[in-house]
């Protein structure tokens, strides 16, 4: 398994308070190796660590996000980390 991190900056902040909720229960209910993550204080964005086999499986994970589902990431980045 690869780690991998998400870092994210929210875009329309008013519709991300509501969508918080299941994007929390998204991450919680993968079957990661490894994982953790949340948002930064001032809430514009968050980080989330996590494992997946290859860049391609956490695109797939990361686009199911519900954040990324609702067009609610103004931009993000995914970079494979070597903890």
């Amino acid at each position: 398994m690869k780690k991998f991190i998400f870092f994210y900056f929210n875009a329309r902040l008013e519709k991300v308070r509501e969508v918080v909720p299941s994007h929390i229960d998204f991450w919680n209910n993968q079957q990661f190796e490894s994982y953790t993550g949340g948002p930064f204080s001032d809430k514009t964005g968050g980080m989330i660590i996590f494992t997946a086999n290859s860049l391609t499986e956490a695109n797939e994970i990361i686009k199911k996000d519900p954040f990324m589902a609702g067009n609610l990431i103004s931009e993000y980045y995914i970079k494979e980390w070597l903890a």
